[in-house]
């Protein structure tokens, strides 16, 4: 595998998925049905909003239930909406279905709590908006479901992947490179579960900002290297990617938190959703890794132009959404 092979494939894949207003924009849509019956139920929707305006979906439950919306409020990033659902026979296994959701790129979780606190959980897709009523489910249920969750997140948070991209065009060596990552995943791992079990608290535009800032100062040294100056991260880039790696936990726990989480099971569903980033960051590195060994004996660019690109690439994305987040804070 040669750099230039992996910094040609790059390249590539900023100018495909480099698409600023979606770098954790679109968040899941909760659905929260709490049973205070076989036949009645409170209802929290919440919605995530994109340029201001919540997305444009909607429960339908079975034939004989009624829905009663009692309210709705804006919140950092959501609209929430309550209500209440009446049914004149028990819903379990009969199909609901958020309506909307197929006309949105973001997928639902749709939790059932029980009076007990037993939980079922579910994740919805645009492609499957319609869900069968669930009673509680099993454990390994809600390990798929967050760990889908996870693979989904990390694959879809374009912010994220320029940050592990950058680091794949610095490290080099395949030493370097799973010492690099092994040390961003340990890092991350420790404030996602910090941040997730309420341990620690701290705002969420901030770090969002933060995430843009360490992504600038990634491709810069990528520009630096390609001039023929390495830079401290490319010196040093196990240290710098688990100093940068705690930052970028906090932004996986702000998805994990607006998921949430179903009380009984914290731990599995916590375990499973830090996987699921994992299993995400390992594709996404494998799979540049792959097509970069075929590339890197085609491509004939010198690996300095590829470099430069790549970085600047990088780099005004970066510094977009650090815009961007730094004016979404003034103004609020």
């Amino acid at each position: 595998m040669t750099r230039r092979g992996i910094a040609a494939l790059l390249g590539l894949l900023v100018a495909l998925v480099g698409r600023p207003a979606l770098a954790h924009e679109v968040r899941p849509a909760y659905l929260e049905l709490r049973a205070e019956s076989d036949t009645r139920f409170t209802m929290m929707l919440k919605l995530p909003t994109l340029g201001g305006r919540a997305l444009k979906v909607r429960l339908e439950m079975p034939d004989g239930c009624v829905i009663d919306q009692t309210g709705a409020q804006e919140t950092p990033g959501a609209e929430v909406v309550v209500g209440r659902v009446t049914c004149r026979a028990s819903p379990y296994g009969r199909t609901a279905r958020l309506a909307g959701l197929q006309n949105t790129l973001t997928d639902a979780l749709v939790r059932v709590v029980q009076p007990s606190g037993e939980v079922a959980t579910l994740r919805l897709t645009p492609d499957s908006p319609d869900f069968p009523v669930p009673r509680p489910t099993s454990r390994l249920d809600v390990f798929r479901t967050y760990g889908a969750l996870g693979v989904e997140h990390i694959l879809t948070g374009f912010d994220h992947l320029a940050f592990v991209g950058g680091l794949l065009l610095l490290v080099g060596t395949l030493r370097r490179l799973l010492a690099t990552v092994t040390a961003f995943t340990l890092a991350h791992s420790l404030t996602l579960s910090a941040a997730t079990l309420g341990l620690i608290h701290i705002p969420q535009a901030p770090v969002e900002a933060l995430i843009a800032l360490s992504i600038l100062l990634v491709a810069v040294e990528v520009v630096a290297l390609s001039r023929g100056s390495p830079g401290p991260i490319a010196r040093h880039p196990a240290r710098i990617a688990f100093t940068f790696g705690l930052l970028h936990g906090l932004g996986f726990a702000s998805a994990l938190r607006e998921a949430g989480l179903p009380p009984q099971e914290i731990p599995v569903s916590l375990l499973a959703f830090n996987l699921g980033v994992e299993a995400g960051q390992v594709s996404f590195i494998l799979a540049v890794t792959a097509v970069a060994l075929v590339l890197g004996r085609v491509a004939k660019v010198p690996r300095a132009r590829v470099l430069l690109l790549a970085g600047y690439a990088i780099g005004g994305m970066a510094a977009f959404w650090f815009l961007d987040r730094v004016g979404a804070i003034l103004a609020a």
